[in-house]
């Protein structure tokens, strides 16, 4: 199993110093989407995954260099020990769940990114890319209801979300490198 992933508060203080516009969940969420597609892991993924070519490397050891390893390694685990950057319990559950909505929006920009227009799905592939677009365009609730079985729910949708992105991983990064293989 590799190392955990930096804390969402480690991220966040990188991001700031570097002045991007986003939380710590959508930068994984991107990144994440930027390796299931495709994308090299290289120590210049920060600019691919934004598509901007101006942004510095990483610092070595810094918590984005590490979310990136981490990451990396996460998603090739054939353990399945993959996780998200995602806010703990102590924060509500509006918070939680529009970090897990940003998580998917920055997933599916990176995968756009890396595996292109047509990154030939599996059929549950294309299914689970669809079920993340539809949870990337909805807003959590705010009503302030932190009731058990919307705990349970936002747990559910976590792990579904988990699940999409390592099958996604596997159709269109590890199923790309095993097709060449056979060539």
């Amino acid at each position: 199993m590799s190392e955990p992933l930096p804390s969402p508060a480690e991220v966040d203080a990188e991001i700031r110093a570097l002045q991007l516009a986003m939380s710590p969940s959508e930068l994984h969420g991107g990144l994440c989407g930027w390796l299931a597609g495709g994308g090299e892991a290289g120590a210049n993924w920060l600019g691919a995954v934004l598509a901007d070519a101006a942004l510095p490397t990483p610092d070595a050891g810094g918590a984005l260099e590490r979310l990136r390893v981490t990451s990396a390694a996460q998603l090739e685990d054939r353990s399945f020990g993959f996780a998200l950057l995602l806010p703990d319990g102590e924060h509500s559950l509006a918070e939680r769940s529009g970090a897990l909505f940003d998580w998917c929006r920055g997933f599916l920009g990176g995968f756009g990114l890396a595996a292109g227009a047509a990154p030939g799905l599996s059929p549950e592939g294309t299914e689970a890319l669809a079920d993340l677009a539809r949870l990337a365009a909805a807003q959590p609730d705010t009503d302030g209801d932190d009731d058990a079985g919307e705990e349970d729910a936002l747990a559910e949708i976590e792990e579904f979300v988990r699940v999409a992105a390592l099958l996604l991983h596997g159709d269109a990064a590890l199923g790309a490198r095993h097709r060449k293989r056979l060539n």
